[in-house]
């Protein structure tokens, strides 16, 4: 183990944040619970700095909830990505310290206390349609301990009203954008700032869209040189990696003298 993280794991006993049964579990050697289908990997957080994320497409309720309890039971800031609609009212009733976000179809239970903000994190959606991918982004960003802030609705189709917007974006460490049909926007946002852009194509539009694979090719052709992009509705991926910029940004500004 990590002597920082064994160090870590003494303070949180000491302040009582960390009960002896969390310790345990987060001491075992292997640091790896298997749970029978789910093999879940409890070293991720300090070998990568966040925990495990579980993802819930294809897993049952039982499962879900079985990786989430256990994330919490081991200190860990637990979240569940593509959570339905069913097993999120389930996890609500069941988990009482969780959340369910029915846009963004997540569920999360924080870790306490939570950490301080650190880095800072604007997400930005192309039309209204874009916003489930959007809210995934905005969650897994909050998650990461970064400021977040939401800009909806302010696609190509209507440029006029990106440029009102410029007073909150133009200072993040880095911009998630999300757009659909031909996937423009993140080229116009990229323009504007001197911070990593990070592009999520949609499956929004029409046929020729092909399910946001027309999208995905504009963004890779982004003629933006701070432009980069991520797999199609990949909402926690942009804002993983974005968050992961906007964290070590902030660490940087604060530890330069």
């Amino acid at each position: 183990m990590d002597p920082k993280e064994f160090e870590a794991i003494l303070h949180q006993l000491w302040n009582h944040s960390l009960t002896p049964e969390q310790a345990q579990v987060r001491l075992k050697a292997d640091h790896m619970l298997d749970l029978g289908s789910t093999k879940l990997d409890l070293d991720r957080q300090s070998r990568c700095g966040f925990p495990e994320v579980i993802f819930a497409q294809g897993k049952t309720t039982d499962e879900i909830q079985a990786a989430l309890l256990a994330l919490q039971d081991a200190g860990q800031d637990a979240l569940a990505t593509r959570v339905n609609a069913e097993q999120g009212s389930y996890l609500e009733e069941t988990i009482t310290s969780g959340q369910y976000d029915s846009v963004g179809k997540t569920f999360r239970i924080p870790c306490d206390p939570q950490p301080v903000k650190q880095g800072r994190v604007v997400v930005i959606s192309a039309g209204t349609t874009d916003l489930p991918v959007a809210q995934e982004a905005v969650v897994t960003a909050q998650w990461m301990g970064c400021d977040v802030q939401l800009i909806q609705d302010v696609g190509v189709a209507g440029p006029h009203r990106l440029p009102s917007y410029r007073s909150v974006f133009q200072d993040a460490d880095a911009i998630v954008v999300l757009a659909g049909m031909e996937g423009a926007l993140p080229s116009v946002v990229g323009g504007y700032v001197d911070c990593p852009v990070v592009a999520v194509p949609t499956s929004v539009g029409y046929g020729a869209s092909l399910g946001g694979v027309a999208a995905l090719l504009g963004m890779l052709n982004s003629c933006a040189a701070n432009v980069t992009v991520v797999n199609i509705d990949a909402g926690f991926k942009g804002a993983y990696v974005a968050g992961l910029i906007a964290k070590r940004t902030a660490s940087a500004s604060v530890s330069t003298p």
